[in-house]
């Protein structure tokens, strides 16, 4: 089978697209209609006998910084256009494909190797992207998942990101990771309107009495402040030491030392999760704080959870949801400025809840 990788520009069309352009028009819609350049669109291509024409092809995404592919969507002969894109993603080192099932079907899904991503359980009127998706993992088998659930307001990844941890461990029942759920921890663990790590580790152990849990914060003063006026960061910062102050009165300990890749690759390699702060710098190209769930590993990247998917960009839960990222990767991204300092909580296991997720 030979194959060719070209760059996708929406306004154009390939000369050997062909007939396949025609056959799909509503696939070329899709494809078009949102700006994803920022995410590197490719078209990986089967090229006929004759060389002529493409006889399949598939629009390939990727966050920046990652080490994934995604199909958004294939024609022609579909399961040589995925077979195409994972020879491509091989050459490329990476540790996964995904594709979304906008068109796909099980079958042709299946018969490639790719397994079915569990649906969302985001509210319909906060979900976006196709009802169904599907991963094929390239090296080091494969990673446990928890539900994806998508953070229904700008501010509560770190309330979804322990939720989502607590129901990926068993301590929280699935079906209780909804909407009400993620407005109420995120009330116990704000501070107006972000989660700073000591909030959050104390209203994770709050939630979870019998739950294991450290902070990780390597600077000893407020953070998350910095773009406030002078009179809105001292309030909030009165509200940090007061987290503070609670964390020692109900045995939450606060870890000065600085998180290395190689305690959250650690702790990830036990069944633990880690609840990580990012900057979406890298990823999504703005320098905003962010919660991430770290739950599993692969060989060179970390598997995490993100709660937020940037529609405009054609990012949608299938991106988010087990999304491997370079420990290089996640380790400059994990280095918030100003000062450099990283902010984490790890939830172990609850007595009684087991150490084999499902």
């Amino acid at each position: 089978m030979r194959s060719t990788v070209v760059p996708f520009a929406p306004d154009t069309s390939p000369a050997p697209w062909g007939r396949l352009g025609h056959r799909h028009p509503e696939v070329l819609e899709r494809w078009r209609a949102v700006d994803r350049s920022a995410h590197t669109p490719r078209i990986v291509a089967v090229t006929g006998d004759d060389g002529a024409e493409w006889t399949a092809a598939a629009l390939v995404t990727a966050r920046p910084h990652t080490a994934y592919l995604k199909i958004v969507d294939a024609v022609g002969d579909v399961r040589a256009a995925a077979l195409a894109v994972l020879a491509h993603a091989r050459r490329q080192g990476l540790a996964q494909v995904k594709w979304e099932g906008w068109t796909a079907s099980p079958e042709d899904a299946a018969a490639v190797g790719f397994a079915p991503l569990s649906p969302p359980l985001t509210p319909t009127a906060h979900a976006a992207g196709p009802d169904t998706g599907y991963v094929r993992w390239l090296r080091g088998g494969t990673v446990s998942a928890p539900p994806y659930y998508g953070q229904t307001t700008h501010f509560t990844c770190g309330a979804v990101t322990a939720l989502a941890a607590a129901a990926h461990a068993g301590t929280l029942p699935r079906e209780a990771l909804d909407r009400e759920a993620e407005l109420t921890l995120w009330r116990d663990a704000t501070n107006f309107p972000a989660c700073e790590p000591v909030g959050l580790g104390v209203a994770v152990r709050r939630a979870w009495p019998s739950a294991p849990v450290t902070v990780h914060l390597d600077v000893d003063r407020p953070v998350l402040l910095d773009h406030y006026p002078e009179d809105e960061q001292a309030w909030r910062a009165l509200l940090q030491r007061a987290s503070r102050t609670q964390a020692e009165h109900i045995g939450v300990p606060v870890d000065p030392r600085h998180l290395p890749m190689t305690g959250i690759r650690s702790a990830a390699g036990r069944q633990e999760h880690v609840l990580l702060l990012i900057s979406l710098a890298r990823m999504q190209g703005f320098d905003v704080p962010h919660w991430v769930l770290c739950h599993g590993t692969v060989p060179g990247a970390v598997v995490v959870e993100d709660p937020w998917a940037n529609a405009s960009a054609g990012d949608t839960w299938v991106d988010a949801h087990l999304l491997p990222v370079p420990d290089a990767s996640l380790d400059a991204m994990a280095t918030l400025s100003p000062d450099g300092f990283r902010g984490a909580v790890t939830v172990g296991h609850a007595p009684g809840s087991g150490a084999s997720l499902p």
